[in-house]
């Protein structure tokens, strides 16, 4: 049976050009139940749109992340939410912070917290992208306790339990298997299994052994075996329980 549920994907990316045709179908014949492509634009919600349309385990968030803003961006949410009405579209993202790009602090904390509104409107969860904003970030998650996923955590064991706190998951990919995670690891070890999913990413931040190579959802195999590990638990249990954090969070149930 397929346990990989990959809650944060990009095979919109330029980086599948080539063989996303044949790809895709090769994932889900092999351990992959479901993905959730993530729009960062419109463009690319639009397109990870079409590939749910095309693949039945294919599902999409329509979004603007904040490395692609600018003051033109506010133009852009009405067909953001016109594309999250889509049967397919189960999330709103990837929409956040990202102070590590020179797009103005203002405008992305203008963009998010619309999106955030949207969600809220709409009743969906969101997929949110934090990168040296931690202490905005949590700021306004407190504020608006949105119901969704922190992707790809970066934050500390506290920042973790505030997350959690507010009913939120926490977002892991192939970085726990880094050989130089520490934080992440420790974040993993505190964090209740109840409240993980699992991450690709893909194209980027493959685990461990393909570290630096394009990265699919099969490989989340690697990251749940580390978990496993950090937790001393079946691989299965992992598995398993993170594809049921991930079918509650985006309300979707395929048939298999």
């Amino acid at each position: 049976m397929n346990l990989i549920f990959d809650t944060h994907s990009h095979y919109d990316d330029k980086a599948f050009h080539d063989d996303r045709d044949i790809l895709l179908p090769h994932i889900f014949e092999n351990g992959v139940y479901a993905v959730v492509n993530q729009g960062t634009d419109i463009a690319s919600s639009r397109f990870g749109i079409e590939l749910a349309e095309k693949y039945e385990r294919v599902f999409a968030a329509a979004g603007l992340h904040p490395e692609c803003l600018n003051e033109k961006s506010i133009n852009d949410l009405e067909e953001i939410k016109r594309l999250a009405t889509h049967p397919k579209v189960v999330a709103i993202g990837e929409i956040g912070l990202d102070y590590y790009y020179d797009v103005p602090r203002e405008l992305q904390k203008q963009i998010f917290t619309a999106q955030l509104d949207m969600a809220r409107e709409l009743d969906m969860p969101v997929n949110i992208h934090d990168r040296e904003a931690h202490g905005d970030m949590l700021q306004i998650l407190k504020e608006y306790t949105p119901k969704g996923i922190l992707h790809c955590f970066s934050g500390s064991i506290e920042m973790a339990r505030d997350i959690v706190g507010l009913g939120m998951y926490i977002g892991i990919g192939g970085v726990v298997t880094f050989k130089n995670a520490v934080k992440i690891v420790e974040v993993v070890r505190n964090t209740p299994l109840e409240r993980i999913v699992l991450e690709t990413d893909c194209p980027y931040l493959a685990p461990v052994p393909f570290r630096g190579k394009r990265n699919n959802s099969t490989y989340i195999e690697y990251t749940a075996q580390r978990i496993a590990e950090i937790k001393g638990i079946a691989v299965e249990r992992v598995l398993e329980t993170t594809k049921y954090n991930a079918e509650c969070v985006y309300n979707i149930n395929v048939k298999q």
